[in-house]
């Protein structure tokens, strides 16, 4: 049987940018994604602690040490620049992987640095 378990999370990754006319994501720093072991283009759940808006989205690589975190698209009316998102991804383990399993997790400043490891 495989559960759902969290892969990894990012907790008060600040919003830099919104960009409307794009196809739709939320672009990360690669240095950030890299941290936890996000992948580009995996599935994500984000939390807007700003408004309370919960949406999925995919990754996008943004350029390494620029703290981006822009959202894309029709995420681009989920937040604005400055809100605070919760950034969770999910894995499947089955039986035998999930008890070994530890999630990922970091705690980022104003300008998106980390400042903090969870679990």
């Amino acid at each position: 049987m495989f559960c759902t378990l969290l892969k990894c999370k990012l907790h008060h990754l600040r919003v830099t940018q919104a960009e409307l006319d794009y196809e739709g994501s939320l672009t990360i720093d690669r240095d950030i994604m890299d941290a936890v072991g996000i992948l580009p283009y995996e599935k994500l759940l984000v939390a807007n602690l700003a408004n309370g808006e919960r949406f999925e989205t995919y990754a996008i690589c943004g350029p390494r040490g620029s703290g981006v975190a822009c959202l894309n698209g029709a995420a681009a009316h989920k937040g604005k620049i400055g809100d605070r998102l919760i950034v969770m991804v999910w894995c499947m383990l089955d039986d035998s992987e999930r008890h070994d399993h530890h999630p990922k997790g970091v705690r980022l400043d104003e300008q998106n640095r980390i400042v903090a490891t969870a679990f």
